[in-house]
């Protein structure tokens, strides 16, 4: 007795078996592609002298170191914000300092 394999089960076992090669090819792809953005990003982080290392392999820190240097942001976004000087920079360590000696050099 042969048993026969309907087309559509072969068809759609080569479908699926296809698409998961091609989705695991992608993602191997973009993960090199990421890799070597975040080590472009480190090598100008770490060039840069005014630069916060501590964003140097921000990638591995946790979700909540994350969100601890997401606030650090949000208040140097707040001083920038209420900066006239449109090129005013801050580092992310010294932010609350370059803003206070810049009010001092105002008054």
């Amino acid at each position: 007795m042969i048993i026969q394999i309907p087309e559509q089960l072969v068809i759609n076992t080569g479908t699926t078996i296809i698409t998961f090669l091609m989705v695991f090819v992608i993602q191997q792809s973009q993960n090199k592609d990421t890799m070597a953005m975040q080590l472009k990003l480190n090598e100008l982080i770490s060039s840069s002298k005014t630069a916060s290392n501590r964003l140097v392999d921000i990638e591995d820190l946790t979700e909540d170191e994350l969100i601890v240097l997401k606030r650090y942001y949000v208040k140097l976004a707040k001083l920038a914000e209420a900066d006239a000087e449109l090129h005013t920079t801050h580092s992310i360590d010294e932010a609350k300092n370059v803003h206070q000696s810049k009010k001092k050099g105002v008054e």
